[in-house]
C-alpha cells in the first residue's frame, strides 16, 4: 500500500509507521508548499498517481480537499483512489467534531500545526511576502482575531515558538493537544489489514 501524502504531513505519518509497525507500506510526500497554490495540487496528485498506480494494490491519498474546490476529488474519482475526510488537516487533526467546536467559538481564527509552526516563516511570513512588505499583515489578516495551535507533540518549545508565531501577526494566542490519534483514527490502515486478513482465510 502507498500512502500519497502532503509534505505537511510527512513527520506526523512516518512517526505512525514506526509506532505501527507499517513494514508493507510505503510513504511519499508532495511538497507542503503547494498549499500556496492549492490550484495546482490535483494535478500533482494526479502525476503521482500515474506513476504508482501499477507499483501498489492500494493507494490512499492523505490530504483534505486543501482548498482544491473538490477538483482533487474530481481526480481521486478517476483512479478509484480515496483520501482523508474533511477540508484540510486542521479538520482531522483535531477531530471532525472537535474542530467544529473550536471555529465555531470563533471563525476568525488562523490555525498552525506542528509543521506550520516549524515552517511558520517560509510559508507565512517569505510565502505571503510579509517580509519585504510587512504592511500587507494588516490586510492579509483584518478578519483574524485569534491563532489556534492544534499540537501534536507535547512539545514546550514548539509552543513557545507558535505563541511567537501569533505575537508577529499581532494575534491572540490558545493552544489544543490533539496527540496523532486523530489522524490515526481516519487513515485506513488497520481496517484494510483486517480485510485482507478475511480474505486469505
Amino acid at each position: 500500500m502507498l500512502l500519497l501524502a502532503c509534505g505537511a504531513l510527512s513527520r506526523e505519518l512516518l512517526a505512525l509507521k514506526r509506532l505501527g509497525g507499517w513494514d508493507d507500506i510505503a510513504i511519499e510526500c508532495l511538497p507542503a508548499l503547494l498549499h500556496n497554490t492549492p490550484e495546482e495540487i490535483p494535478e500533482a496528485v494526479r502525476a503521482k498517481l500515474e506513476e504508482a498506480k501499477d507499483k501498489y494494490d492500494e493507494i490512499f491519498v492523505a490530504y483534505g480537499d486543501c482548498g482544491t474546490g473538490g477538483r482533487l476529488d474530481a481526480v481521486l474519482d478517476d483512479y478509484g483512489v480515496k483520501r482523508l475526510p474533511g477540508a484540510h488537516c486542521y479538520e482531522f487533526f483535531a477531530g471532525a467534531e472537535r474542530f467544529a467546536e473550536i471555529h465555531e467559538a470563533d471563525i476568525g481564527t488562523f490555525y498552525l500545526t506542528d509543521f506550520m509552526v516549524r515552517q511558520f516563516d517560509s510559508i507565512v511570513i517569505h510565502g505571503l511576502g510579509l517580509d519585504l512588505h510587512p504592511e500587507l499583515r494588516s490586510v492579509y489578516f483584518e478578519n483574524y482575531r485569534r491563532v489556534v495551535y492544534l499540537a501534536q507533540t507535547d512539545c514546550q518549545e514548539l509552543t513557545a515558538k507558535a505563541r511567537k508565531c501569533a505575537e508577529k501577526l499581532g494575534l491572540e494566542f490558545e493552544t489544543h493537544f490533539t496527540g496523532l490519534d486523530p489522524i490515526h483514527r481516519v487513515l485506513p490502515i488497520e481496517s484494510n489489514r483486517s480485510k485482507a486478513l478475511e480474505d486469505s482465510r
